[in-house]
């Protein structure tokens, strides 16, 4: 299942460029979404784990990666998809999530970590070793990353080899965006500079090879490079190719990689089929896929407060107001600005911090109440097309309320099929 990754610089080589697109999130819907849209075009799904959201302690979603892939795994078997179908993706997999603790006791909690992705079947790696942890620089030097991203490496392929797994591939690079997007507005971002993308895969090249890494080496399909795509709280920088041509044109003279692009949440189609076809054909997608369950359900919300007695006043954005406010550590510190601004970032800001709470049992048991509130309820067009209208033109009425949901998820997911369709794979 790995060669569609193994294949995708040899394709771009060739004239015959693909993508795919990696589902970075751990929401059901989200997840029943891609793995729906899969069953029904029957090509492999790529989904990720990230390391704060999923590790050997839990992370913020309490899945270990085994658990991970059991969860994703009933849900495909729900949904018609073969085990064989997915790939799982270990995402930004290094010390960030104990960057507070010595470097030491951080990277051999990262080791643990990516023994466990290993473990629970993950192929595709992503090692991040770029933050500082105590007492560093936030940025480090290529050849610091470098040698952690070794010691990351030797763990995985020692995992690797005990289980007898698929040979893993990996991803590298020191210039990786934030995580979940910017935390203010931005008007530009500057591609990552040739001559730094240069240096840095020269040295990954380099310190592997001393490590005894380089058949593993040989297995690194791309690199994390800046290609100009982000978004802050309330705004989206929109790919230009024009800025990343000198960028792209590297891969070139180095043509075993290809790109992997971060943040391409909220980008248009044309942007998007324009980052596969320039040299970033693996493009990372997850808060733009819960902002638009987010829209879906928020439009539900107002839907039952028109229709349905007794519901009240759009009670489940009241009940996440509440519960953001209660337990405000997901999101205090990324937004900025008065009360009034603060409330309307944390229910509609483009950074999404508001996924962190959807699997808290107070929000379950209001979405759950929403659901139970319209089941039977037959919501006509014209409110559809008030509340919930990007799904009108992608479905065929009548919808359930969780067939809305999803319906709403997969107009992104269908931008992102569109622009990395595959040929001849």
């Amino acid at each position: 299942m790995t060669s569609i990754l193994l294949d995708l610089a040899k394709a771009r080589r060739a004239g015959k460029t693909y993508g795919i697109t990696s589902v970075c999130s751990a929401h059901p819907t989200v997840l029943r979404a891609a793995l729906r849209r899969a069953a029904a075009t029957g090509r492999p799904v790529l989904i990720e784990a990230t390391c704060n959201q999923v590790n050997q302690f839990g992370g913020y979603t309490g899945m270990t990666p085994e658990d991970f892939v059991s969860f994703v795994g009933e849900i495909a078997g729900e949904e018609g998809v073969s085990r064989d179908n997915i790939i799982f993706g270990g995402d930004h997999l290094g010390p960030n999530p104990w960057k507070k603790e010595p470097a030491d006791t951080a990277l051999a909690k990262a080791e643990a970590m990516v023994e466990a992705y290993v473990r629970a079947g993950f192929t595709k790696i992503h090692l991040d070793a770029s933050m500082g942890c105590a007492g560093e620089p936030v940025a480090l030097a290529d050849d610091v990353v470098a040698h952690r991203a070794a010691r990351l490496a030797l763990a995985a392929e020692r995992v690797s080899k005990e289980i007898a797994g698929a040979p893993l591939v990996y991803i590298l690079g020191t210039e990786v965006p934030v995580p979940g997007g910017a935390d203010h507005v931005l008007d530009h971002v500057e591609p990552t500079a040739p001559a730094a993308a240069r240096s840095t895969i020269e040295v990954h090249r380099k310190v592997f090879a001393e490590a005894g890494l380089d058949e593993a080496f040989s297995r690194v399909i791309a690199f994390v490079v800046q290609p100009g795509v982000e978004f802050g709280s309330e705004n989206v920088v929109a790919y230009e190719p024009e800025l990343s041509q000198s960028l792209t044109a590297l891969l070139d003279e180095e043509p075993q990689f290809v790109f992997e692009a971060h943040s391409t949440d909220y980008q248009s189609l044309v942007a998007l089929a324009s980052l596969v076809e320039e040299g970033f054909p693996i493009l990372k997608v997850g808060p733009g896929l819960t902002f638009a369950y987010r829209e879906a359900i928020y439009g539900l919300d107002m839907i039952a407060s028109e229709m349905v007695a007794g519901y009240g006043n759009r009670p489940l954005m009241q009940c996440l107001e509440k519960v953001m406010l209660a337990e405000p550590a997901d999101w205090q510190g990324h937004y900025h600005g008065d009360e009034a601004s603060l409330r309307l970032q944390r229910h509609y800001s483009y950074s999404d911090r508001i996924r962190y709470y959807w699997a808290r049992p107070d929000v379950t048991a209001a979405v759950a109440r929403l659901f139970e509130a319209l089941r039977n309820v037959s919501i006509p067009e014209t409110l559809l097309h008030q509340y919930v209208p990007l799904v009108l033109p992608a479905a065929t009425l009548p919808l359930s309320a969780e067939e809305i949901v999803i319906a709403a998820v997969d107009v992104v997911l269908a931008d992102y099929d569109a622009a990395v369709m595959p040929s001849g794979v």
